[in-house]
């Protein structure tokens, strides 16, 4: 071969390696699928470049294989082995019959890797070049190697790309989806609008998801004209499956309160209820009261909430109703249910709350707490003000920090 020949098949080497990344910068422009980028990509290493042995794994798909050329099918399968295999190389690298002892780095003759930002995204396996070796020599693959890297890097960043662009616009459906789902939740917790205002009886509510949907759960019933049923309830865990066992739940309870199912009833119905939709993954706790205003009795049970407050106005005594059971779902069947049942006088009052109020921390990790609470109702205001003042109190508290779980409050005025 003459002087010319060399001069000559550098300069045709050299316009297809150009050739080469203007084809693939027009797809990526073009916005081929990754699919398609990929059969390119591909196409021009084993067809163009000749190279028999070739395979690319994407650290961002679980060591997934994106393309295998001369390998058998089950080659690589084993993520765990691939990952602790190909971490250990943070660079490009030839590799030596000692890195060949490894059965995944036997057939290929250099690792490519891709990193961003100290973050690895692909590693590519190259090997068999003898064809091409043949004509061009035996430094045809170093001699091209830069020219793989650039392609490599080009393919893999657009690939990423489009990962990303495709997560983005995920997340932007599913954010939307948040806030329909959050607007039906909302309308699914009685506003303060709906609470009742009479003679015999007056509520004030707060409501707080700490997402745009959340696990607490809060509701209120007329059950006749002087008797009227409320709970509150907290769903283990926060987001989109508190919420929708939470808005179930809702649903079981107001069908089961019109029927005017016994409370003991009620709640052993409701624990199958949460049984059968929660499978063991989650529970419920849950406080539930009816109010009679001609006989002034409060019956309730407890499944295993924060005790709610009774202040009785009259001795000024607090008293935390814990009578009831076991939260519902933590067991198949509920052994037992202790009714409790309190004689009311005029001017006594309630507060329920979940456990994201007292368990609230601040930036010096103390928790709010029930003192707060205990020290608000025997105040002389009515249970507006109090949610009110505790609202205010637990915003002072935490300073900056953002609260960590739902945040429920139900005040209650028995007149």
């Amino acid at each position: 071969m003459t002087i010319v020949d060399i001069i000559r098949q550098k300069f045709e080497l050299a316009d297809f390696k150009l050739k080469t990344l203007l084809d693939v910068t027009m797809a990526i422009n073009a916005n081929s699928s990754a699919k398609e980028l990929l059969q390119k990509y591909r196409s021009i290493l084993c067809d163009d470049f000749g190279v028999g042995h070739l395979v690319t794994f994407d650290c961002n798909q679980n060591w997934k294989k994106l393309i295998s050329v001369g390998v058998p099918d089950e080659f690589g399968n084993n993520a765990d082995e691939v990952s602790l295999a190909l971490l250990a190389f943070k660079d490009v690298t030839y590799l030596t019959p000692e890195d060949k002892k490894n059965p995944l780095f036997e057939p290929f003759d250099v690792l490519v890797t891709v990193y961003h930002k100290n973050i690895p995204l692909s590693y590519i396996l190259i090997g068999d070049v003898s064809a091409n070796q043949a004509v061009f020599g035996t430094n045809y693959l170093e001699q091209n190697l830069n020219a793989i890297l650039t392609l490599s890097n080009v393919i893999v960043v657009a690939l990423e790309n489009k990962r990303l662009y495709k997560k983005a616009l995920e997340q932007e459906s599913m954010k939307k989806e948040l806030e329909v789902a959050s607007k039906m939740q909302a309308m699914l917790i009685p506003s303060q609008d709906s609470l009742p205002t009479n003679k015999f009886i007056q509520i004030a509510s707060f409501y707080q998801p700490h997402s745009m949907v959340g696990g607490d759960y809060y509701d209120f019933l007329q059950l006749n004209e002087h008797e009227y049923g409320f709970c509150i309830g907290d769903v283990s865990g926060k987001g989109i499956a508190a919420a929708i066992l939470m808005s179930n739940f809702q649903a079981n309870l107001r069908i089961l309160f019109k029927h005017k199912v016994p409370l003991n009833t009620l709640v052993k119905e409701l624990n199958k209820i949460v049984n059968t939709n929660a499978q063991g993954d989650r529970f419920v706790t849950f406080f539930v009261g009816i109010y009679d205003g001609k006989k002034h009795t409060f019956k309730y049970v407890n499944a295993g909430h924060n005790p709610p407050l009774l202040l009785k106005k009259e001795k000024g005594q607090l008293h935390y109703l814990t009578n009831g059971c076991v939260g519902l779902g933590m067991l198949d069947e509920i052994p037992s249910i202790h009714e409790g049942e309190i004689h009311i006088g005029p001017g006594d009052k309630l507060f329920c709350y979940t456990d994201g109020l007292i368990e609230a921390e601040n930036n010096n990790d103390e928790s709010f707490g029930t003192i707060p609470i205990e020290e608000a109702l025997t105040t002389n205001e009515n249970a507006t003000d109090i949610v009110h003042y505790l609202r205010n109190e637990l915003q002072h508290f935490l300073g900056d920090k953002p609260c960590g779980d739902d945040i429920s409050m139900l005040g209650v005025d028995f007149l």
